[in-house]
Formats: C-alpha cells, sequence, structure tokens
C-alpha cells in the first residue's frame, strides 16, 4: 500500500470555533463534516485556509456504507463534488449504519455494524462501490458504540484487516473511540492496535468523552482525557502516523484551550521514534486508480486478492443483515422489542441517547422552535414526548417540520400566540396548511406517516 503523506496536527473545523481556528499557530490541517458544507458556497473561513495552504479533508457522517443497502448513488456524488470542492486529498466515512430501508428508518447517529461474515461481505463490496465513485482515495473511521450485537463471529481486528486486505481501504483510526469500546464492551485497545494493519493507517482522530453510570459516552464535547492521550502514546509507539486531529462538536472551550489541547497532542506524536509498518500483502484497491494519488508515491504492482475478486454478494445476505438491523433500529428509535441477545440496559441507554441527540440537532437546524415553545426546558419536554411515537425517516430538517405539524394538528402549544407564530414557521417552511387530524389519521393507518 502506498505510503500516507505528512498531514500533521490539525483540527476539526466547525463555525462555532472557525475563527478560533484561523488563528491557531502552527496547525496543519483541518477536518470539516463534509454534509456540512456547500461546494459552490464554501465558508469564507475555509477558503481563507485554503489559500495559506492548509489541507481540508471531508469527513462524512451519512453514508451508512455498513448498512444492508448499496451505496445511495447521490450521497456518493455529494461526498465526491465536496472534495474536489475542497482539493482534498482524500475523503473519510465510518464503519457503521445509519439507516434501514424497510421499515423506513433513520438513526440519527453511526451504529455499529455486527462482526459476522454476511455484515463483512456487504461492508466490502459497499466499499467498491463507493471507491469507484468517489474522485480520490477513502479511508474508514473505527466507531464508538455503547453496545456490542451477539454472535459475532470476528474480533475487531480480524473485521478491519480483513476489510483493508479485501478493498485496499485505509483507515481512520480514533484512539477515543477505542477507549470507548474498552469502557463499553470490554475491548483491549493494545489488542485491537497489535492486530489491525498499521500500515494502512491514513489518520488518527482524537476526543474527549464522559463516563456516566460505568457508559463512555464519546460526546466531542469534553476535554481530551490523559487515558485517550496514552492511547495516542500505543498507537505512536507503533507507526508515526501522517496526521492526527483533535474533533470538538460542543461546548466549545477558550481559543487557548484548543491551542492547548493541540500542543499535547503534538507532544505525543513527537515524543520519539516509531516502529515502522511493514507493508500490506493483500491487494490493494488504490492501485487499480486510473488517476494518480495526490497524497502518496506509486504503488508497486501487487498480486491480486483473490478473496477481493469474489463476485457479488448474494441478495440473501443483505436480506439476513437488513433484517438484523431493522430489527436493531426498531428498537432502539421505534420502541419495539429488543431483539434476543442484546443487552437490555444498553439499548435503553442508546435509546434515550439518540431521542436526546435528535432534540438537540432539530434545535440547532431550527432555532426558532425553541424560542416560540417557551424555552430549551418546555422545547426538550415536547421534542421528547413527540419522538417516543415518531421515528424519524429522513433528515433532520424534515424532522423539525414534523414535529411542529405534530403539535399543531394537537392544538399545541396551549397558548393560542404560541400557536399562531408555530403555524407561520410551519407554513413558511413547508408551503402548506397543516393536515387536519381526520388526514394524519388516514396517512398513519394506510403506512404512510411522513
Amino acid at each position: 500500500m502506498k505510503p500516507m503523506a505528512h498531514l500533521g496536527v490539525g483540527i476539526g473545523w466547525r463555525p462555532e470555533i472557525a475563527d478560533a481556528v484561523e488563528r491557531l499557530s502552527g496547525l496543519d490541517w483541518v477536518e470539516v463534516v463534509a454534509e456540512n458544507v456547500c461546494p459552490g458556497h464554501l465558508p469564507e473561513s475555509l477558503l481563507r485556509l485554503r489559500e495559506r495552504g492548509t489541507r481540508v479533508v471531508p469527513h462524512g457522517v451519512s453514508l451508512g456504507l455498513g448498512g444492508a443497502d448499496r451505496p445511495d448513488a447521490a450521497k456518493l456524488a455529494a461526498l465526491g463534488e465536496r472534495a474536489v470542492a475542497l482539493g482534498a486529498p482524500l475523503v473519510t466515512e465510518h464503519i457503521a449504519f445509519v439507516r434501514t430501508s424497510s421499515p423506513v428508518l433513520e438513526a440519527g447517529h453511526l451504529l455499529p455494524v455486527p462482526r459476522t461474515r454476511d455484515a463483512l461481505d456487504v461492508l466490502c463490496e459497499n466499499v467498491r462501490i463507493a471507491q469507484d465513485a468517489l474522485p480520490v482515495p477513502l479511508a474508514l473511521e473505527n466507531i464508538a458504540a455503547l453496545f456490542a450485537w451477539p454472535g459475532e463471529e470476528l474480533t475487531e481486528g480480524q473485521f478491519l484487516t480483513e476489510l483493508v486486505e479485501r478493498t485496499g481501504v485505509r483507515l481512520l483510526i480514533d484512539v477515543a473511540n477505542l477507549h470507548t469500546n474498552r469502557v463499553n464492551r470490554g475491548e483491549d485497545p493494545a489488542v485491537v492496535l497489535d492486530a489491525i494493519p498499521l500500515e494502512a493507517l491514513a489518520y488518527v482522530h482524537v476526543a474527549g468523552g464522559i463516563e456516566r453510570a460505568g457508559v463512555w459516552h464519546d460526546t466531542h464535547a469534553h476535554p481530551v482525557p490523559p487515558v485517550v492521550l496514552d492511547l495516542l502514546a500505543e498507537l505512536r509507539s507503533r507507526v508515526e502516523p501522517a496526521g492526527v486531529l483533535l474533533e470538538r462538536d460542543d461546548d466549545f472551550p477558550s481559543e487557548a484551550e484548543l491551542a492547548g489541547e493541540l500542543a499535547a497532542i503534538r507532544a505525543v506524536v513527537t515524543a520519539g521514534p516509531a516502529a515502522p509498518a511493514a507493508p500490506i500483502t493483500a491487494g490493494s484497491a488504490d492501485a487499480a486508480r486510473t488517476e494518480p494519488d495526490p497524497i502518496a508515491e506509486p504503488d508497486p504492482i501487487a498480486e491480486p486478492d483473490p478473496v477481493a475478486e469474489s463476485g457479488p454478494v448474494a441478495e440473501s445476505t443483505r436480506t439476513r443483515v437488513a433484517l438484523g438491523q431493522a430489527a436493531l433500529l426498531s428498537a432502539l428509535v421505534a420502541g419495539t422489542p429488543v431483539p434476543e441477545g442484546f443487552d437490555r440496559r444498553r439499548i435503553r441507554v442508546q435509546a434515550r441517547a439518540l431521542a436526546a441527540k435528535r432534540a438537540d440537532v432539530v434545535a440547532k437546524v431550527a432555532p426558532e422552535l425553541p424560542v416560540i415553545l417557551g424555552g430549551p426546558d418546555p422545547y426538550r419536554e415536547a421534542f421528547l414526548s413527540y419522538a417516543k411515537g415518531r421515528p424519524m425517516t429522513s433528515g433532520y430538517r424534515r424532522d423539525a417540520l414534523d414535529f411542529a405539524e405534530d403539535l399543531l394538528i394537537r392544538d399545541l402549544p396551549a397558548d393560542p400566540a404560541a400557536r399562531r407564530r408555530l403555524t407561520i414557521w410551519w407554513r413558511d417552511r413547508a408551503g402548506a396548511k397543516p393536515p387536519r387530524r381526520i388526514v394524519r389519521w388516514a396517512r398513519t393507518l394506510s403506512g404512510r406517516a411522513a
């Protein structure tokens, strides 16, 4: 596999800290959530960073390559457009599923795929489809999880290693997620690091979180704890990463604190020599590209991997994966029974976390709603009540409209003035009059609820 070019130490670019990011001394590169930027209207801050020579990498969160369905062509095209617009050397995504198509449900979150042969076959085919569609190389991130799937057939190391061998995809290793999975799933990060092909490493994520009642929550809203920096040092002792990036998505600290966290990360990365990684022996999908890799030297010709050349995944395999994912996601967001074998307590914790995240994101995309409903607390109470009976079936903006519609149909909020304001807000965005109760009931009975 081709060696990665040096990226250095970077930070996740977010609008809330855009000015601070531009002022950070010694910043080498940034990563941006792909779905949060528009190729034709890039934020001025990102444009200035690019003009200064700062590399920008788009990080996708909505492809769901671990899902049972084949990747959505429109989402792949959108991710590729952002890579081109940003002049990115690569794009990154996650080893996760985020939705199901039967029934149509959205998690609004990255959920773990089962480490089974079926799930691996589906993931590998989806990754190859994505690689063929994207204009630059792809790297995939290990995710944080609150629970494990029953009946898993592979360890994390085996799963990731075979994924790399069969597709040539690179890995984005999040050391904070390794710590999360140590607390939540009892997995030893050192064992994972020893087992995975670190020569496939694209770069590394570092982030903070918090432990509550024996569960680690990967919040990206807390300082990076020493235990995560220790894991970065563990990784650094095995390989010299091409890049390391600090993620912060909420409760943003001062510029000085951000600079301090970056300095701590840089100190770990530059602490001493790392053992070189051995080359991958399996074939690399990168070698088959007709366009040169902008971040690496040409790859030597490799023997084709017989596993990677296997035929398309049988539809029966995708169906088995789909059934399992649908049963789990339905339990998480629609209140159906928890499938056999799962830790019911952990599933309840995850379900509450998904509903809370959903409420928080809707409040961000539609900040008028908490104001109309009398403040954050009344808004949150109303939204969580709504979410119990209305799983998300599309994006957060649609969810905000559906929430407002649901309130209006039930003659809420009780205050007439607030209800008028909500009606105007809804009509301005939906372009119609909220349907009457009888229409809504008919939709629900026919299975076509929005």
